[in-house]
């Protein structure tokens, strides 16, 4: 319901105007009543509404001073709206100058009041309309800016909007957020982008709505990989100073909080604290390796960068052993790779602090790995490496800790790096190319390509990134939203109908999708482009 206030010297005038019509079928509701404009003024300093209808000639303060004042002081965004008679018309120009939406000559007629009622809620529609574009532009705006020192390629516009829109005091710490055993609890092959895409704006809500005072620091698609639909977090330590809590406490209270508006269980991985929002980019990356090592770790809800880095004290590393392994690995040779294991496997079951034995010795295999595709290929970022180890790591059955599926890592690992030394890479290409532009609009994924085409999806997509410069999900996004451009500015259909045609089924993920990508929304896109 719209808000009413009106404003008449006048009680016989007051009462006829709350009887004229039925106001609420119309939508609106009659939020109070004044008697002059001094009144409103003391009304609105303490209350919203949406709409002003007001006389002209009153005492004390009249319907003119009223609207000055308004507008002077910015106390009301409010239509404002005169009632007259014939012989105020100066009045009424004047007023028309200084923003009144519109005026009603008395004595009023039902039919004159409902058309300028009428022209109110249009004018709401396109503002609620209006509103929500530039919620969305600026939360992609944002959104933009903080992955710029994610990447760490800002400049001093960046570092002043940033400071402008996030609360940065103290220490601050990347966190990623994320459902905790996904792809246990979903069976992927059932679930689209689309569902997905749900379930990540489901968390990223149910976080601004726990701390709304910093919303603005929680963000989308700030992710290490195609399969992760997280909710990246910029946390300083004042927030949980603030609350009288100590940084773990705060953070596993909002864990708690979260899982009680999703309905799942959720984790959080926390990069290295850095001291300002320029280093930013280093607890990225300290986080991003905490995931890549977080499922050899024993399952909780909070990690922290520095735990993996703290010293193990007097727990022995299996080095001959794991050198054994990497050795297999590098060759390829399936039956030593899963001796190897074994005989690791056994010796760590003979050592006091079993699990920590065990963190520290998955550790030490799991960046011996890194170094061996790099060494391997010089051209290999390590980075990536890293993304393939978090990828594998994430895998449903190898979260359950068995040591059956340590050896299958290792399996897979070495006909990865396999795959690194064939040069394949333009071949399939061509041939993923082709796909995108033949099915774009379906769900497709490079799970579905690797199976199809007889390639590892993980150095499928090792592949695309170093030849694009971008991950398969955001060149299939930028596909898409690149067709949806060409049918906005060829066609008249709906902006929803273009989404669903290119393979979006929620129009408001399409719409955020579009501006990312061009800058604004596919309605002003249209606008513009067409000189409409």
């Amino acid at each position: 319901m719209l808000k009413v206030m009106l404003v008449d010297d006048e009680p016989f005038t007051l009462q006829g105007l709350q009887v004229i019509i039925d106001w609420e079928s119309g939508g609106f509701e009659i939020a109070t009543t004044c008697s002059n404009g001094k009144e409103a003024l003391k009304y609105l300093s303490e209350n919203q509404v949406d709409l002003i209808i007001s006389d002209i000639r009153m005492p004390e303060m009249n319907g003119l001073e009223l609207l000055e004042t308004i507008k002077r002081e910015k106390i009301s965004d409010a239509a404002f709206v005169l009632l007259t008679g014939y012989d105020d018309f100066a009045y009424t120009q004047r007023a028309i100058r200084n923003g009144c939406l519109d005026y009603i000559l008395k004595p009023v007629i039902e039919e004159e009041l409902i058309s300028v009622l009428k022209k109110v809620t249009n004018l709401n529609r396109e503002s609620i309309i209006l509103r929500k574009d530039r919620e969305k532009m600026e939360d992609a705006y944002l959104a933009r800016i903080i992955r710029h020192f994610i990447k760490g390629k800002y400049n001093d516009e960046d570092i002043e909007y940033a400071n402008k829109h996030l609360q940065l005091s103290g220490n601050l710490r990347f966190v990623d957020i994320e459902f905790v055993n996904r792809d246990i609890e979903i069976d992927d092959s059932d679930v689209d982008e689309y569902d997905m895409a749900i379930m990540q704006r489901q968390l990223y809500n149910a976080c601004k709505e726990i701390l709304k005072e910093f919303a603005n620091h929680f963000t989308l698609d700030i992710t290490y990989d195609d399969d992760s639909y997280n909710v990246g977090f910029i946390f300083c330590d004042t927030m949980a100073v603030s609350s009288d809590m100590s940084e773990t406490e705060f953070l596993n209270a909002l864990i708690r909080k979260i899982e009680v508006l999703v309905i799942k269980p959720v984790r959080m991985l926390c990069g290295e604290p850095v001291p300002d929002i320029s280093e930013l980019s280093k607890s990225f990356d300290s986080c991003r390796r905490l995931k890549s090592i977080a499922g050899f770790h024993n399952k909780k809800k909070l990690y922290f960068y520095e735990e993996i880095q703290s010293g193990h004290g007097s727990f022995i590393l299996c080095k001959d052993t794991i050198d054994e392994i990497i050795g297999a690995i590098e060759k390829n040779e399936a039956v030593m790779i899963e001796a190897g294991i074994d005989k690791l496997l056994e010796e760590l079951q003979n050592k006091e602090g079993n699990n920590r034995a065990f963190d520290l010795n998955i550790n030490y295999l799991l960046f011996q790995l890194i170094h061996l595709a790099s060494e391997l290929d010089d051209t290999v970022n390590q980075e990536e490496i890293i993304q393939y180890i978090s990828e594998k790591t994430s895998d449903k059955a190898f979260r359950r800790g068995s040591h059956q599926h340590l050896k299958k890592f290792c399996l897979e690992y070495a006909v990865y790096l396999s795959e690194l030394r064939k040069s394949i890479s333009r071949g399939i290409l061509s041939v993923v190319e082709a796909e995108i532009k033949k099915n774009y609009a379906d769900n497709i994924s490079l799970k579905d390509l690797g199976d199809k085409y007889h390639i590892n999806s993980s150095y499928l997509g090792q592949v695309f990134r170093k030849n694009y410069g971008m991950s398969f999900k955001n060149y299939l996004t930028n596909y898409r939203i690149k067709e949806a451009a060409k049918q906005i500015l060829h066609t008249d259909k709906k902006i929803n109908r273009i989404a669903e045609d290119v393979g979006y089924k929620d129009s408001d993920y399409f719409i955020r999708k579009f501006i990312e990508i061009m800058g604004c929304t596919p309605s002003k896109y249209r606008k513009t482009n067409r000189g409409e």
